[in-house]
Protein backbone atom coordinates (compact mmCIF):
# COMPACT_ATOMS: atom_id res chain seq x y z
CA UNK A 1 0.00 0.00 0.00
CA UNK A 2 3.02 2.32 0.38
CA UNK A 3 3.16 4.56 -2.70
CA UNK A 4 6.95 4.91 -2.74
CA UNK A 5 7.37 1.13 -2.60
CA UNK A 6 4.75 0.60 -5.29
CA UNK A 7 6.50 3.04 -7.63
CA UNK A 8 9.95 1.64 -6.83
CA UNK A 9 9.00 -1.99 -7.42
CA UNK A 10 6.63 -1.37 -10.33
CA UNK A 11 7.76 -3.09 -13.53
CA UNK A 12 5.60 -1.79 -16.38
CA UNK A 13 4.95 -4.29 -19.15
CA UNK A 14 3.88 -3.09 -22.61
CA UNK A 15 1.47 -5.66 -23.99
CA UNK A 16 1.44 -6.73 -27.62
CA UNK A 17 -1.35 -5.64 -29.91
CA UNK A 18 -3.79 -2.77 -29.90
CA UNK A 19 -7.09 -2.34 -28.13
CA UNK A 20 -10.37 -0.50 -28.68
CA UNK A 21 -12.87 0.93 -26.20
CA UNK A 22 -16.44 0.44 -27.42
CA UNK A 23 -20.00 0.17 -26.16
CA UNK A 24 -23.13 -1.75 -27.06
CA UNK A 25 -26.76 -1.90 -26.06
CA UNK A 26 -27.76 -4.44 -28.68
CA UNK A 27 -25.50 -7.46 -28.31
CA UNK A 28 -26.46 -10.51 -26.26
CA UNK A 29 -24.11 -11.55 -23.48
CA UNK A 30 -23.26 -14.64 -25.53
CA UNK A 31 -22.22 -12.48 -28.50
CA UNK A 32 -20.17 -10.24 -26.23
CA UNK A 33 -18.42 -13.17 -24.61
CA UNK A 34 -17.64 -14.64 -28.04
CA UNK A 35 -15.48 -11.53 -28.61
CA UNK A 36 -13.36 -12.41 -25.54
CA UNK A 37 -13.39 -8.88 -24.10
CA UNK A 38 -10.39 -7.86 -22.05
CA UNK A 39 -12.76 -5.97 -19.78
CA UNK A 40 -16.41 -5.03 -19.50
CA UNK A 41 -18.28 -2.54 -17.40
CA UNK A 42 -22.03 -2.01 -17.35
CA UNK A 43 -22.83 1.68 -17.63
CA UNK A 44 -26.20 3.38 -17.77
CA UNK A 45 -25.72 4.03 -21.51
CA UNK A 46 -24.68 0.49 -22.39
CA UNK A 47 -22.07 -2.21 -21.89
CA UNK A 48 -18.57 -0.76 -22.24
CA UNK A 49 -15.93 -3.16 -23.48
CA UNK A 50 -12.22 -3.22 -24.11
CA UNK A 51 -11.58 -5.46 -27.09
CA UNK A 52 -8.55 -6.38 -29.12
CA UNK A 53 -8.50 -4.45 -32.37
CA UNK A 54 -9.12 -7.67 -34.31
CA UNK A 55 -12.19 -8.57 -32.22
CA UNK A 56 -13.57 -5.03 -32.49
CA UNK A 57 -13.16 -5.00 -36.27
CA UNK A 58 -14.74 -8.45 -36.62
CA UNK A 59 -17.81 -7.18 -34.73
CA UNK A 60 -18.04 -4.03 -36.84
CA UNK A 61 -17.02 -1.52 -34.19
CA UNK A 62 -15.27 1.70 -35.19
CA UNK A 63 -11.55 1.55 -34.56
CA UNK A 64 -10.63 5.23 -34.85
CA UNK A 65 -8.91 5.35 -31.45
CA UNK A 66 -6.41 2.55 -30.90
CA UNK A 67 -4.64 2.00 -27.60
CA UNK A 68 -1.78 -0.07 -26.25
CA UNK A 69 -1.91 -1.48 -22.75
CA UNK A 70 0.79 -1.07 -20.14
CA UNK A 71 0.33 -3.39 -17.17
CA UNK A 72 1.80 -2.02 -13.96
CA UNK A 73 3.39 -5.23 -12.72
CA UNK A 74 3.25 -4.59 -9.01
CA UNK A 75 0.72 -6.11 -6.62
CA UNK A 76 -1.11 -3.04 -5.40
CA UNK A 77 -3.89 -3.13 -2.87
CA UNK A 78 -7.26 -1.91 -4.04
CA UNK A 79 -7.03 0.41 -1.01
CA UNK A 80 -3.64 1.90 -1.88
CA UNK A 81 -3.62 5.65 -2.38
CA UNK A 82 -1.86 7.61 -5.09
CA UNK A 83 -0.64 5.06 -7.65
CA UNK A 84 -3.22 5.99 -10.27
CA UNK A 85 -2.64 9.70 -9.62
CA UNK A 86 1.16 9.37 -9.89
CA UNK A 87 0.93 7.45 -13.16
CA UNK A 88 -1.72 9.76 -14.64
CA UNK A 89 0.22 12.88 -13.61
CA UNK A 90 3.46 11.56 -15.10
CA UNK A 91 1.77 10.84 -18.42
CA UNK A 92 -0.37 14.00 -18.43
CA UNK A 93 2.69 16.17 -17.87
CA UNK A 94 3.99 14.70 -21.13
CA UNK A 95 0.70 15.18 -23.02
CA UNK A 96 -0.23 11.48 -22.98
CA UNK A 97 -3.79 10.48 -22.20
CA UNK A 98 -4.19 7.58 -19.80
CA UNK A 99 -7.20 5.33 -19.36
CA UNK A 100 -6.55 3.35 -16.19
CA UNK A 101 -8.35 0.11 -15.40
CA UNK A 102 -7.88 -1.30 -11.92
CA UNK A 103 -8.15 -5.05 -11.68
CA UNK A 104 -7.68 -7.32 -8.67
CA UNK A 105 -3.91 -7.78 -8.95
CA UNK A 106 -2.70 -4.99 -11.22
CA UNK A 107 -3.58 -1.67 -12.77
CA UNK A 108 -3.60 -1.44 -16.56
CA UNK A 109 -2.99 1.82 -18.40
CA UNK A 110 -4.31 2.25 -21.93
CA UNK A 111 -2.46 4.90 -23.91
CA UNK A 112 -2.71 5.99 -27.57
CA UNK A 113 -0.75 3.68 -29.88
CA UNK A 114 1.41 6.53 -31.19
CA UNK A 115 2.61 7.40 -27.69
CA UNK A 116 2.87 3.91 -26.19
CA UNK A 117 6.67 3.59 -26.29
CA UNK A 118 7.12 7.06 -24.81
CA UNK A 119 4.59 6.27 -22.05
CA UNK A 120 6.34 2.98 -21.32
CA UNK A 121 9.70 4.75 -21.01
CA UNK A 122 8.23 7.43 -18.72
CA UNK A 123 6.68 4.86 -16.41
CA UNK A 124 9.99 3.04 -16.17
CA UNK A 125 11.52 6.23 -14.78
CA UNK A 126 9.76 5.62 -11.47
Amino acid sequence: MDLEKLLTFMQPKLLEGSFVFCSTTEMSIESVMALSPVSTYQEEEGLSMILTEAAARSAGFECDNLFRCITLSVHSSLNSVGLTAAVANKLASNSISANVVAAYYHDHVYVPVAKAEQAFDLLNEF
